[in-house]
């Protein structure tokens, strides 16, 4: 930020303001795409996010979307300025997912528009925003394949691509990235619904625009170079805040050097070492240490990583400033080529975004002891149908994708929090309503896992049950961790509960595991045959009959401080109790909110 003009002090008033409008702007974007997007993902779930970025491709402010795309836009945004920035016009629209290009994986489609000023002769800010697609081709409907070994497997892999040029939507264009290059892969399809996404799309689109021209109304109303300066200034507020952050952590701690590692499930550590220099309020985050590349897809790029850093510098702050870009002027980050955390450019990734990231959460939250784990993962489940046929012909089918909640951590003076989605993640999951109505599928339960949260002074929060019936043989994939690894109590808090995933399996004389008859006892013969109980691990694909079930027992939470029990050996603080009052929640709820205040 040296090469930024100087600026007079901001005025406090003005500041809020600027913040609070940047913020809006993100917002409206927001609920344009989720009003005018068709798919489940985007309307239902809110897996989407959208954001304001500087000329520089500096993240300025966003709303409260999902934390794990907004650190990361900011590398697609800068990636596609490198590629095209001098040649962009007015009207053109740029279409991204690649993590060689800033993107998280490839479900994820960042979709990036330029504003320009009055004159359209140069660019003042960029508008941009993230979707998860529930397919975009791949060896498994929803493009999450739990099997994945290589990025070719896991669906359209886009580079660049003007979307928009000029106002003219490229409609064989996008047929050629999202259907006919990720068919050309053995085994792989290409979208197996091109007409969701490319509605999806075109809502991403809208949103954009709309960005602009409140962006622009801003510039308008105060001018860019007052608009400019002020934008300056939130990001050094935000600065300021996290060099004040990092020396009152080395104070409390007794010293700048901070150290933590965890595990993923397949004893790949994630380590880091974070020197504080307290005179000038910076650190150097290391991870030297961390595991090599994985032959699976928990590798995660080197945006995901800065992502989770951001994001935990933002959540340890105790004020109410917009998550930007300045947050990490004062860390500087350190991977190692090769590893995990900077994978090759073939490398398999669908999981790094989704359950690495939670990982590097766990191991900086550690590092920097602010609480104890949370669930450490966000249960991936797709299942859908469609694809190559054995005669390889590509069949127009559906994917349907969600991640299921769990416990948060708790810390010193709370308890965790039962049945929510955790750092990264902040969508919802599917109502149940609407999962029932569009796929076919029943849902059993869904609740609290009781007593799944570790035991401490501070409980950690319970992980969920969730239990789904499919009513037509469909292929089911869950991609989840900590099954074999709990979630971190700390300061002799107990951890949390690992997660399970069952299939309950109906016997089949296809399957040839119906039980032998007896012909003489005939009378056995209408009592309903007993299902299969399958532990089917953390990392699963399976074709399911009609009538199976899939049993997700989401992980609990580690607690914070040692349990303390009484002369009976009860735990002091079991009386714990979560709300148990019903609320009304979800999309249909809200509408109706919506049409009650009209």
């Amino acid at each position: 930020m040296s090469d930024q003009p100087k600026y007079n002090p901001p005025d406090p008033i003005l500041l809020t303001l600027f913040a609070n409008r940047f913020m809006s702007v993100a917002e409206a974007m927001g609920r344009s795409l989720q009003q005018t997007a068709i798919s489940t993902n985007i309307k239902e779930r809110l897996d989407f996010s959208c954001a304001l970025f500087a000329p520089d491709g500096d993240l300025v402010a966003n709303a409260p979307f999902i934390p794990i795309h907004l650190g990361s836009m900011s590398f697609a945004v800068k990636y596609q300025m490198q590629l095209h920035g001098k040649t962009l016009k007015p009207g053109d629209v740029l279409m991204t997912n690649s993590p060689h290009a800033g993107g998280s994986h490839l479900p994820d489609i960042t979709i990036i528009s330029p504003v320009f000023d009055s004159k359209a002769e140069k660019i003042i800010f960029f508008t941009a925003s993230r979707g998860h697609h529930a397919d975009i081709g791949g060896i498994l409907p929803g493009s999450m394949p739990p099997t994945s070994t290589t990025i070719f497997e896991e669906g359209a892999n886009i580079l660049s691509f003007k979307l928009v040029t000029e106002g003219v939507f490229d409609h064989d264009g996008l047929v050629d990235y999202m259907v006919t290059k990720p068919s050309q892969y053995p085994g792989s399809s290409g979208c197996r619904n091109l007409r969701d996404v490319e509605s999806d799309l075109k809502a991403q689109v809208a949103a954009n625009h709309k960005g602009i021209q409140l962006i622009q109304q801003i510039v308008d109303d105060y001018g860019l170079e007052t608009v400019q300066e002020y934008m300056y200034h939130i990001r050094a507020n935000a600065e300021a805040s996290v060099r004040s952050l990092l020396r009152d952590v080395a104070k409390r701690a007794g010293t700048n050097v901070l150290e933590a590692v965890d595990y993923l499930d397949d004893g790949s550590p994630v380590q880091l070492r974070v020197d504080i220099n307290e005179k000038d309020g910076s650190a150097v985050l290391d991870f030297e240490g961390t595991g090599c590349e994985i032959r699976g897809n928990l590798n995660a790029p080197i945006s995901v990583v800065h992502s989770a850093v951001i994001y935990c510098m933002r959540a340890m702050l105790d004020m109410d400033i917009p998550l930007n870009a300045g947050c990490l002027v004062p860390i500087t980050v350190k991977i190692p080529q090769g590893s995990l955390l900077s994978p090759s450019r073939t490398a398999a990734v669908c999981g790094g975004n989704v359950l690495t990231s939670q990982r590097i959460v766990d191991v900086v939250l550690k590092a920097f002891h602010a609480c104890a784990a949370s669930q450490g993962c966000t249960n991936n489940l797709t299942f859908g149908a469609g694809g190559k046929d054995k005669d390889g012909k590509n069949i127009t089918g559906w994917g349907y994708y969600e991640t299921i909640a769990g416990g948060s951590g708790a810390g010193p003076g709370w308890h965790g929090t039962s049945g929510v989605h955790t750092h990264i993640t902040n969508t919802r999951i599917g109502d149940v309503e609407i999962l029932e109505r569009r796929y076919p599928v029943l849902v059993h339960q869904f609740g609290l896992r009781e007593g799944s949260g570790g035991r401490g002074q501070w409980r950690g929060g319970d992980g969920v049950v969730r239990e789904l019936e499919f009513t037509e043989p469909l292929q089911v994939s869950i991609l989840s961790e900590r099954r074999t690894r709990q979630p971190y109590g700390q300061e002799g808090g107990e951890p949390g509960a690992f997660g399970r995933n069952t299939w309950i399996k109906q016997p089949r004389a296809a399957d040839g595991d119906l039980p032998d008859s007896d012909s003489s006892s005939d009378s056995e013969s209408s009592v309903p045959l007993t299902p299969r109980k399958i532990n089917i691990g953390g990392k699963a694909t399976v074709f399911m009959g009609k009538g199976d079930r899939l049993l997700i027992e989401t992980p609990g939470a580690g607690a914070w401080g040692a349990p303390m029990d009484d002369e009976d050996g009860k735990d002091v603080h079991g009386g714990h109790e979560h709300v148990k009052a019903w609320a009304p929640r979800g999309s249909l709820a809200e509408r109706e909110a919506a049409q009650a205040a009209f």
